[in-house]
């Protein structure tokens, strides 16, 4: 099988070469989540930075909150920019570049400095999380409408490759800096450095058969770009109401994955201060899950497309609630790690299956725009569920059980939601806006 033949499963004029390369890039970034705000950084910075104190988990969560809440003030506009121009790429780079950077700098975050490690975080993640947006937008040009699903999973499962590569490399090192006695504050950082190092390496095919297929749209005479992007932001939410199913979806995708963003970013935090984890144990669980991940998230891309959107959402969002029950059940290492496999089945089926809706419910002309606002929705739950884990830690004096358990419950709402989204009616309402 050759990378330059087309695929039944591609669009028109898609090779699989630039299938794959669209893929790389969930393989790249990958690395930056799993390692900096699942696997390593996040317990390092409460254990280590913070110094264990009560208001540790607090502060992270606060410092991934100020970030995501920059991302939610651009990511609309980046998006009206990128389709205005023709830009996705560009920018794409552009948001490559700076979280490769800000990660790398993360290596002189030491013992004490809270400060510096959380602006490190706040830039880092900020860019993670813009260039995130904009990959996803390529999605609806590389597949057909009734294989989005399958694509989705190939790529988040591709992504999960790259977290469990990177992860991997981590574990490998920090296992032979314990051997020669080194503590965390000088092993940790330099995971910093390689989790960088792969990222910019492993994007480099992106950049290179990746296509821009957007063209640059006509633009308004006499205003500014930031002006003429504000402005198209500012139709698209005029016209929401033309988009009630895409609106309703992206309401349950803001309370859904305020649980899954609560368990991306404090899973390892929970593992150490509840189960007594130590580094090695919890990157070890962590690197098994990117299995699990993968695997859910090519298993469920492939009976999406025939199950239906909305009952491959449904039976992830039961998981998910399995998932926070055992966990908060879980006395034995036993019964966290099949809750952790649950989460990673979970994870890598839920976030594909969204990703997926979402260019299913986007007209052609405004795919970087709605990708933006789907950026928006998860970076406000990016905000709603961490923090309110942190709250509920903070003010329980470290009682991570009932954060979890309280987090459980916007799966519950998101599941409600969910009930009342109508694909048939947000796909006809997105052809509607491509035929004007």
């Amino acid at each position: 099988m050759r990378l330059d033949e087309e695929s039944p499963y591609l669009a028109t004029g898609v090779s699989r070469r630039e299938a794959w390369s669209w893929a790389m890039f969930d393989f790249a970034n990958s690395g930056y989540t799993t390692v900096v705000i699942t696997a390593i950084f996040n317990a390092y910075f409460v254990a280590v930075i913070a110094n264990n104190e009560d208001w540790g988990t607090l502060a992270w969560t606060i410092s991934l909150a100020v970030s995501y809440g920059l991302i939610i003030l651009t990511a609309p506009v980046v998006g009206a920019y990128a389709d205005a121009y023709g830009a996705k790429k560009r920018l794409l780079l552009l948001t490559t570049i700076g979280c490769v950077l800000f990660t790398a700098m993360l290596y002189f975050a030491g013992p004490g400095d809270l400060w510096l490690a959380a602006a490190l975080v706040i830039l880092s993640n900020f860019f993670f999380g813009t260039g995130e947006n904009l990959i996803a937008a390529f999605l609806p040009e590389l597949a057909r409408s009734d294989t989005l699903g399958k694509v989705s999973g190939w790529g988040w499962s591709f992504g999960y490759i790259g977290g469990l590569v990177s992860l991997g490399l981590s574990l490998a090192y920090v296992t032979w800096a314990q051997g020669q006695g080194l503590p965390a504050d000088q092993f940790v950082p330099v995971t910093m450095l390689i989790t960088a190092g792969l990222f910019a390496v492993s994007s480099i095919p992106t950049f290179l058969y990746l296509k821009e297929r957007a063209l640059p749209q006509p633009h308004r005479a006499g205003i500014s770009v930031m002006h003429e992007a504000f402005a198209r932001l500012k139709e698209t939410l005029d016209r929401v109401r033309d988009y009630r199913d895409l609106t309703r979806f992206l309401a349950c995708l803001v309370f859904y994955q305020a649980g899954i963003q609560t368990v991306i970013t404090l899973a390892a935090i929970y593992a150490q201060q509840v189960m007594g984890f130590n580094t090695a144990d919890t990157m070890f669980l962590v690197l098994v899950v990117n299995v699990t991940a993968s695997v859910g998230a090519f298993v469920f891309g492939n009976m999406q497309d025939r199950m239906g959107h909305i009952r491959t959402m449904a039976l992830t969002l039961l998981g998910w609630m399995v998932m926070v029950l055992l966990a908060w059940m879980a006395e034995t290492r036993g019964m966290f790690w099949l809750a952790a496999n649950v989460a990673g089945l979970c994870l890598g089926a839920s976030q594909s299956a969204a990703r997926a809706l979402v260019g299913y419910f986007s007209p052609a002309p405004r795919r970087a725009e709605f990708f933006g606002l789907w950026g928006l929705a998860v970076k406000l739950s990016s905000i709603l569920g961490p923090l309110t884990y942190g709250l509920v830690s903070w003010i329980s004096r470290g009682d991570h059980r009932l954060a979890m358990l309280i987090s459980g419950g916007y799966f519950i709402i998101g599941l409600a939601i969910l009930m009342s989204v109508n694909i048939r009616r947000g796909r006809e309402a997105a052809l509607h806006a491509e035929a004007i």
